[in-house]
């Protein structure tokens, strides 16, 4: 188990960086399938299942294709590619300088946690969620879905075309 562990950290934090250093966007998107594929082998070693299926689902299929999608149709040249100044470089470095220190600092806190509450092998388990879901919150779970369906009626309205203009 803790081989599986390194060995899909190992793959996450390779092909992560192969994301930022590709040069082909396509190569690219390429590593990041791998990437999330290997995110989603930590979920499964946690014993959350729909997790690692939502993860997959969600950013594995709908999200990269639409990545993909975005990177065939803006046809990315580097001849066209505006320089970047160095001081929009600096501030680049700033802002990753700063994601990084937040990101060690919610680390931090998540170890505290971790540590008061012991591991449970219950949690995460699709049956377990199901129960939660359809028992303590079945009314903020109804009320999301017709937000979602509203949405989705007003997305259609919004890009239906009007039969009274030409255009």
């Amino acid at each position: 188990m803790t081989f599986l562990f390194y060995l899909l950290a190992a793959v996450a934090i390779l092909t992560a960086m192969m994301v930022v250093l590709s040069r082909n966007p396509v190569g690219s998107v390429i590593h990041l399938v791998l990437c999330f594929l290997a995110i989603a082998g930590h979920f499964i070693l946690l014993n959350a299942q729909f997790l690692a299926v939502v993860h997959i689902i969600v950013y594995t299929g709908a999200i990269l294709v639409l990545f993909l999608f975005v990177i065939m149709l803006l046809n990315l040249n580097p001849t066209n590619e505006p320089r970047k100044t160095p001081l929009t470089r600096f501030i680049a470095l700033i802002a990753g300088g700063l994601l990084f220190l937040v990101l060690i600092a919610s680390l931090r806190g998540a170890m505290e946690i971790r540590a008061a509450n012991p591991f449970n092998h219950e949690i995460g388990l699709v049956r377990d969620l199901g129960k939660v879901l359809f028992k303590d919150f079945l009314v903020p779970f109804e009320i999301s879905s017709v937000l979602f369906i509203s949405a989705m009626v007003g997305a259609v309205l919004l890009g239906k075309r009007d039969p009274l203009t030409k255009n």
